[in-house]
């Protein structure tokens, strides 16, 4: 039986509004009056405004997903796969951003978790439970949402020191907020060291999106143990970055196998 367009048609277009939704959303923090990336609170981990360009990335990846779900890979994917996630994700994703860009930091926290969650729940069923099949596949479905997934861990910790931390504009850090500051730093190096190293292949998007991130903290923070720190940390995620690069193209040269001599099993010769 031959897939149609129609199929899943209502599911269809729920994704269309959905994405246009939360599309609006980001368009409203970053064109709006109150720009919540420069006249929100500023926390001593809260990145350079130019961090946050990833989304116009995953917007523009995902606008082709909304296409692509119209397509027979990408229906088996997105429709039967993914399914109502997507339109949930994107939702709470808009809720998340409109708490946000109206500085209810708190309530932001708690629809971050919820993105996280929701997020990480569709990144497991692309990734472990079906896995990409076609080139479709890992640019319109892949690549989104292992950016969306990355990207969203940095958000949450953002969003934990925006709740809880203290105001980079009105007090000095103290010695208990560079610590925690250090840990959150640590926590996102060592993420983006998992994705890097998760499979032999790795899992480029999500490390690159939390290395951007460092990189962007670093710019940003000039209180110098912080900004060393994160200096830090950036480097080291961008050393498991490159490192994963290699086993990566090997895989794509070889069909998805990855040769390594070193791990082929000894055998004995009669």
């Amino acid at each position: 039986m031959s897939d149609s367009w129609q199929d899943g048609i209502w599911l269809k277009l729920l994704n269309i509004i959905v994405y246009f939704l939360f599309l609006g959303s980001n368009i409203f923090t970053i064109a709006g009056l109150d720009n919540v990336y420069v006249d929100g609170k500023q926390t001593y981990i809260t990145p350079s405004p130019w961090a946050f360009l990833i989304w116009s990335l995953i917007h523009l990846l995902l606008l082709g997903t909304i296409v692509y779900q119209f397509t027979p890979e990408g229906k088996k994917l997105i429709i039967d796969e993914i399914n109502w996630r997507f339109a949930l994700l994107a939702i709470l994703n808009a809720t998340f951003v409109n708490l946000w860009a109206t500085h209810n930091y708190v309530f932001a926290f708690i629809f971050a978790l919820l993105v996280s969650a929701t997020v990480t729940h569709i990144y497991y069923i692309i990734k472990r439970c079906h896995a990409p099949t076609c080139t479709g596949d890992e640019v319109f479905v892949y690549l989104p949402f292992s950016l969306w997934h990355g990207w969203t861990t940095v958000i949450v910790v953002l969003a934990v020191f925006e709740a809880f931390g203290t105001d980079a504009l009105q007090h000095p850090p103290g010695i208990w907020t560079k610590i925690f500051v250090f840990l959150a730093l640590l926590f996102l190096e060592a993420t983006a060291a998992a994705y890097a190293f998760s499979s032999p292949e790795g899992d480029l998007p999500g490390a690159i999106a939390i290395t951007w991130a460092l990189f962007a903290i670093f710019d940003h923070q000039h209180t110098p143990f912080i900004h060393w720190s994160a200096f830090t940390f950036a480097l080291l995620s961008l050393i498991w970055v490159l490192k994963s690069i290699n086993p990566l193209a090997a895989s794509w040269r070889h069909g998805g196998v990855v040769l390594d001599e070193e791990r082929a099993p000894l055998t004995r010769s009669e």
